[in-house]
């Protein structure tokens, strides 16, 4: 891929684009850059309680310092992207715990400054930079805790999406993340929502559906589900997270082509979510060796998503050639 004119443009501009989200727009340019793996599934390994509704945002509220634990263990594999704890921290979802929206607020902020305390802590430790953070912004059905995410058709309206998305993702961009991450969107329609709700914020961003074959999980076609972003300025990568390892390469080549930006590609370990049991069945098919097939696809930013941690994330790094 070549540099784009409007990239250079706007890194040259400066602000968030040059501090990070542009140099990170830049560097994809050039080459793959390894994204983290699933926090969850690596705070889960190393101990933590997420069994109730708000998943890892629950140890944002009650144990912040495992997240700081869990980034710096994906840093360690090689990441060089490491996403915040806010994937399911909503207002509606913390409101259920009690908790109001300026403490909603103050959680979101705090996500994004223990990944930029464990970001720090790498730097001290003697980790190569850059390293960048990336502010999750999970789908709306994430917020629900029952699997929505991988149906869609929530039955909302663009417009109602929009209000939902909306606050949270000027108060992860004010906190200075380098680049949003709008990912497991199941439908033409949120990303429709996002796209709406990230115009004029001035940073940075990558837009990411769950899919399942050559559809989105509500089943509409890849290209009318990528085409939400083409003009979109704040977008510098879209693609895929949260499916099967097989599924990446076609849908990133989608993706790529009709975008014309660079690919993100975070398969999920290839087991699959039973939203009943609350468990994960089926078994694991990420095979690292296929990662080529995901950069020759277009993928720039690549890694893990969920039951994927620091062990598996340093298999992927091996089979980027330490990238």
């Amino acid at each position: 891929m070549t540099e784009t004119a409007e990239t250079v443009e706007l890194v040259a501009a400066g602000g968030p684009w040059a501090a990070a989200g542009g140099d990170l727009a830049r560097t994809l340019q050039h080459g793959a850059v390894l994204l983290d793996g699933g926090l969850a599934s690596q705070l889960t390994a190393t101990g933590s309680d997420l069994t109730d509704y708000l998943w890892s945002a629950r140890v944002l509220v009650d144990d912040p310092g495992a997240i700081v634990e869990a980034h710096l263990e994906f840093l360690r594999a090689g990441a060089r992207v490491i996403t915040t704890a806010s994937y399911q921290a909503t207002r509606a979802g913390f409101a259920r715990r009690g908790i109001d929206a300026a403490g909603t607020e103050a959680l979101l902020r705090r996500s994004v400054a223990l990944a930029d305390e464990a970001r720090e802590r790498a730097y001290d430790e003697g980790i190569p930079g850059p390293v960048w953070i990336a502010a999750s912004v999970g789908p709306y059905g994430a917020m629900l805790a029952d699997g929505s995410e991988y149906r869609g058709a929530y039955g909302l309206s663009v417009d109602q999406l929009v209000d939902f998305h909306a606050p949270r993702l000027a108060v992860l961009a004010n906190a200075g993340a380098d680049v949003l991450a709008c990912e497991t969107v199941p439908d033409t329609i949120e990303g429709e929502a996002l796209m709406r709700a990230l115009a004029g914020l001035g940073t940075p961003a990558w837009l990411s559906y769950t899919v399942g074959g050559p559809r989105t999980r509500a089943g509409q076609p890849l290209d009318e589900a990528f085409g939400v972003a083409v003009g979109v300025k704040e977008i510098v990568a879209v693609g895929v997270n949260c499916c099967a390892p097989a599924d990446v390469a076609t849908a990133v080549a989608v993706a790529t082509a009709v975008t014309g930006l660079p690919g993100v590609a975070y398969p999920n370990s290839g087991e699959r979510w039973d939203a009943v049991r609350r468990d994960w069945t089926g078994e694991v098919s990420l095979d690292p060796t296929r990662v080529q097939e995901w950069v020759d696809a277009g993928a720039r930013l690549i890694g893990g998503c969920c039951r994927v941690t620091a062990g598996h994330l340093r298999a992927i790094h091996a089979a980027l050639g330490g990238a």
